[in-house]
């Protein structure tokens, strides 16, 4: 009977583990999806430049806003930082949370994207939490894969920033908001316990056996490499 009970405690606790890991795959598809359909927009999506300048990534795909307001959390997604060899470390997941983040009233979902053009907003991401505009400076980012007018602000910014909402694309205030890490995403995709740190710098090898977010990053952001 003890046996019996160990063995049914495995189980339930390993297919628990299965649908966590499959939860996470999913929305990291999903985030991939998002990145693609922004950059596919004709005449629209982020400036290539730009994209092929950024350190690292962060995709928080299809946020409800109801949720926003009740319960603090504004979304979960994940984040890439180019490797030495010019490919992509990650996935490593995130949350973004607390602050004003200026969504479009009615929105029921929005997609965040993030660019860290900096050192300073790299060493940021790789901290377990910091404050967007506080230790980061943000800045909403420009519209239009081949723009070339850009404010000082945008130039000067350790981190960009846009949203799609109900097809609406445009840069986004993120000023006063959260990100840090998201263990219990990481706890899902990576058998043993990893940091951030050691994920983004590619210390740790990509659990996922084919992973459409770095592919999508390879094609958008100035590579074919995927870590």
């Amino acid at each position: 009977m003890k046996y019996l009970a160990t063995t049914l405690f495995v189980l339930t606790f390993t297919s628990g583990l299965h649908a966590a890991e499959s939860e996470e795959i999913k929305r990291l598809t999903v985030s991939a999806e998002a990145l693609t359909e922004i950059q596919e927009t004709p005449d629209k999506g982020i400036p290539t430049g730009l994209f092929h300048k950024a350190q690292c990534v962060v995709v928080i795909p299809g946020m409800k806003k109801a949720g926003f307001i009740l319960s603090g959390k504004y979304g979960r997604g994940f984040a890439y930082c180019r490797n030495p060899a010019g490919g992509w470390a990650g996935p490593a997941g995130m949350r973004i949370e607390g602050g004003g983040f200026g969504l479009q009233a009615g929105g029921s979902e929005t997609d965040v994207v993030l660019l860290v053009m900096s050192p300073k907003g790299m060493q940021g991401l790789l901290k377990s939490k910091f404050t967007l505009g506080g230790e980061a400076s943000v800045a909403a980012g420009p519209v239009g894969r081949d723009a070339t007018a850009q404010t000082d602000a945008t130039m000067r910014a350790d981190i960009l920033s846009w949203s799609r909402s109900r097809g609406v694309f445009g840069g986004l205030s993120l000023q006063g908001g959260t990100l840090r890490a998201d263990e219990d995403a990481n706890k899902a995709l990576y058998s043993s316990k990893v940091t951030t740190q050691d994920i983004l710098t590619g210390k740790t090898k990509n659990p996922v056996p084919s992973d459409e977010f770095a592919k999508a990053l390879g094609i958008h952001g100035g590579t074919q490499k995927a870590n």
